[in-house]
C-alpha cells in the first residue's frame, strides 16, 4: 500500500504537474500541425464568416454522406476570430474546450470511486490527459471536438442518475444534436442514451428533452433552407445503411478500436509514419533505428491490446448479469461500467450500419468512455489484488499457460501490485516518449511545420482577406476533404 499512500500523500501537485504537461504538448502540437484538406474546410467557413459575414449552415464535407448539418464549425472558427483575428484564437478555443472536456470528466471519476479518489483521478488523468489517442488530436478538424460532447454526455448521465433535472436532461440532449453538427459518429451517443432509458439509469425531465429537441431544429433551419435549393450538400455514393452489417468486417473493425483506444497500439499515423530526419543523415543508421522503434511500439502495443481485451473482459463479466431493465445497479463503478456497455453498443450498432468502414477518428468520441474499463480494472487490482470480485476459475487458456514455466513467471508478476507500479510508471514515461516524437515526427505534425504562417499563406492563397473574398473560391472549397469527416 506504500504505493497508494504516496499517491494520496502527493497528489496536490502530481495532479497539477500532470495537467501541465498534457497541455504543454497541446500547445507543441497544435504550433506543429500541418494544415491540410479537414483544417482547411473549417478555416475557410470561419474565415468567410469572421471577414465577410457570411455564415454558411454546413459543416464539413464527409466522403460518403454529403456535408455534415449545421453552422456550428463555422462558428467554432469564426466566433474566436470576431475577438482575436489571430489563427490562435480557434485554436485556443479548442484547447480550453478539451480542458473542460477532462474537468467534467474528472468530476465524474471523482464520484465513481469513492475509495482512492485520488489514485483513480491520477490514473485517468494518464490514461486520458496526457495518452497520444486524444493529443494527437490537438488540430483544428471537427473531430478533435467530440471529446467534449462526450464528456458532456456522461457528466449529465452521470447527474440524471437520482432526480429529473430539467438542466442536465437539456445539456445531454443537446450534447448530441452538438456533435450531430460536427461529425456522423454522433448516433453512437443517441445509442448510449437510449439505453440509460431503457435501463432506467437517470432520471428524465420530459420538458428538457422538448426544450433540447426543439433548440436542435431551430439552430438547423439554416441548414434545411440551404438543402433545399443546393444539391451539393448530400452526395450520391454506391454505398447504403447497412453496410458494415452486411460485411461484418466493417464491425469487426469497430469493435477492435474500442479495444485499441485502452492501449498503447494506437493510430499508424501517430506511430507508423516517423522518419527520424532529426536523428542523423546516414540513412542505413536512420533506417536502423527506425526499424528497432517500429518493433518496439508494435511490440508494446500488441501486449498492451491483450491487457485491454483482459480488463474489458472483467468489466463484462461484472456487468453482463445485469443487462435489463428493473435489475439491480449496487453502486456507481457498476453504473459506469454499464456505461461503458452502452458504448460498446453504441460503436457495434454505428459500425453496422453506417455506409463506410470507420477509421480511428471516425469513432474517436468514444476514447474517453473506452478507458473507463481500464481505470476500472487498475484500480481494483492495485486496491483489491489481483482476483475481481465474483471471478470464475481459470479457462482452458490460462490453465494452460499456467502449465508452463514462462506462464508460471508471468502469472506471478502480474499478481504482484509493486510490478504493476512499476509498469505504470513506465507507461507513463513511453506515453511521453510518444507524444514528443509524434508531435515533432509524423503524418500530421512536423517540428519545421508552423500553424500561424501555414494559415495565413493559407488565406492568401484564397483572397481570404478583409478587403474581401475571390468568389470562385467558395464553390472550389466546398468540396475539399480530407479524412476527418
Amino acid at each position: 500500500m506504500k504505493f497508494n499512500a504516496t499517491i494520496e500523500r502527493y497528489f496536490h501537485w502530481l495532479y497539477p504537474l500532470g495537467f501541465l504537461v498534457g497541455l504543454v504538448f497541446s500547445f507543441i502540437y497544435a504550433n506543429n500541425q500541418i494544415l491540410t484538406g479537414d483544417q482547411t474546410q473549417m478555416f475557410y467557413k470561419g474565415y468567410l464568416g469572421a471577414y465577410n459575414d457570411v455564415w454558411l449552415s454546413y459543416g464539413n464535407a464527409a466522403s460518403a454522406v454529403g456535408n455534415v448539418p449545421g453552422s456550428l464549425s463555422t462558428w467554432l472558427i469564426g466566433g474566436p476570430l470576431l475577438i482575436w483575428d489571430s489563427p490562435w484564437a480557434p485554436m485556443l478555443l479548442l484547447l480550453a474546450l478539451r480542458v473542460v472536456s477532462l474537468l467534467l470528466l474528472d468530476n465524474v471519476i471523482k464520484h465513481v470511486f469513492v475509495n482512492q479518489t485520488q489514485l483513480a483521478r491520477l490514473l485517468f488523468l494518464g490514461l486520458y490527459w496526457l495518452n497520444p489517442w486524444f493529443l494527437y488530436d490537438s488540430l483544428l478538424y471537427n473531430p478533435s471536438y467530440l471529446c467534449l460532447f462526450a464528456a458532456i454526455h456522461l457528466w449529465s448521465a452521470f447527474k440524471m442518475r437520482e432526480a429529473p433535472s430539467f438542466f442536465y436532461t437539456f445539456i445531454h440532449v443537446i450534447s448530441i444534436g452538438l456533435a450531430m453538427q460536427l461529425h456522423y459518429s454522433w448516433p453512437i451517443l443517441a445509442v448510449i442514451s437510449v439505453y440509460l432509458f431503457y435501463r432506467q439509469m437517470g432520471a428524465i425531465s420530459w420538458w428538457g428533452v422538448i426544450a433540447a429537441i426543439a433548440t436542435i431544429l431551430v439552430s438547423l433551419i439554416p441548414y434545411f433552407q440551404e438543402l433545399a435549393v443546393n444539391d451539393e450538400l448530400q452526395r450520391e455514393s454506391d454505398r447504403y445503411i447497412g453496410y458494415g452489417l452486411v460485411h461484418v468486417y466493417p464491425v469487426l473493425k469497430a469493435l477492435l478500436y474500442w479495444l485499441r483506444y485502452g492501449s498503447m497500439l494506437f493510430s499508424n499515423k501517430v506511430i507508423a509514419y516517423s522518419e527520424f530526419d532529426w536523428l542523423t543523415s546516414i540513412e542505413w543508421l536512420k533506417m536502423t533505428a527506425l526499424m528497432l522503434w517500429k518493433a518496439l511500439i508494435f511490440i508494446i502495443g500488441g501486449v498492451s491490446v491483450v491487457i485491454s481485451a483482459r480488463l474489458n473482459w472483467l468489466s463484462w463479466k461484472q456487468v453482463k448479469g445485469s443487462l435489463k431493465r428493473g435489475q439491480t445497479i449496487e453502486n456507481t463503478q457498476h453504473w459506469i461500467g454499464l456505461y461503458a456497455f452502452a458504448a460498446v453498443l453504441g460503436v457495434l450498432i454505428s459500425a453496422a450500419l453506417s455506409p463506410i468502414t470507420f477509421s480511428y477518428w471516425h469513432l474517436i468520441m468514444v476514447y474517453p468512455f473506452a478507458i473507463l474499463p481500464i481505470v476500472l480494472g487498475i484500480h481494483r487490482f492495485l486496491i483489491d489484488g489481483a482476483t475481481p470480485p465474483n471471478a470464475n476459475g481459470p479457462n482452458k487458456f490460462i490453465r494452460f499457460c499456467q502449465s508452463k514455466a514462462w506462464g508460471q513467471w508471468l502469472n506471478r508478476q502480474f499478481r504482484s501490485q509493486s510490478f504493476v507500479q512499476k509498469l505504470l510508471l513506465i507507461g507513463l514515461g513511453y506515453l511521453i516518449a510518444i507524444n514528443l516524437l509524434a508531435s515533432q515526427d509524423s503524418i500530421k505534425y512536423s517540428f519545421d511545420a508552423d500553424y500561424p504562417s501555414q494559415v495565413e499563406q493559407y488565406l492568401i492563397e484564397q483572397g481570404l482577406q478583409n478587403d474581401g473574398l475571390n468568389p470562385p473560391a467558395l464553390e472550389q472549397h466546398q468540396h475539399t476533404n480530407s479524412n476527418g469527416e
